[in-house]
């Protein structure tokens, strides 16, 4: 369960009122939320694959820079290249459903997690969501993600 101050936090990080949130998943070092777990299926019935949402502005816009370098095209190249590589991005991939899976089962997006996984990579801020709720290892190309962007909440704290 959420309390109400980190509610209004994520509130004030994303700009609306969440939906569909259920807990914070992971604290920014500064000791504010920056990733929530969310509901698979929202009040209104819509499923919503999203189950980590990272809500830092900072670390959104630090993946986000990260994302206009092309950065990728190369993971998704390497994909292909590194069968280690896609062994542990589609056990990441398994690892997501399951969780998602544990909170309520969704036909509707059945086998769909985020991010492209288990064979593209089209969202860094999922697979960097689910690489700091689920710990160093969940995801390797969210723990990628973590390493290039380094420390966004410094020079000084997020709020």
């Amino acid at each position: 369960m959420i309390d109400s101050a980190d509610a209004a936090v994520v509130e004030r990080q994303i700009g609306r009122e969440p939906r569909g949130m259920l807990e914070v998943a992971h604290r920014c070092p500064c000791g504010q939320p920056d990733v929530v777990l969310t509901a698979p299926r929202l009040d209104d019935r819509t499923p919503f694959p999203t189950v980590y949402y990272l809500t830092c502005p900072r670390a959104c816009s630090a993946v986000g820079r990260l994302e206009g370098t092309g950065v990728m095209r190369e993971m998704e190249r390497r994909l292909v290249q590194d069968p280690a590589l896609a062994s542990a991005y589609a056990r990441a991939h398994a690892a997501y459903l399951a969780r998602r899976n544990s909170i309520e089962e969704v036909p509707e997006i059945a086998g769909v997690s985020a991010g492209g996984m288990p064979d593209r990579v089209k969202c860094l801020h999922v697979l960097l969501a689910q690489a700091l709720a689920e710990g160093p290892g969940a995801n390797p190309l969210g723990d990628e993600v973590r390493q290039r962007v380094g420390a966004w909440w410094e020079p000084v704290s997020c709020e």
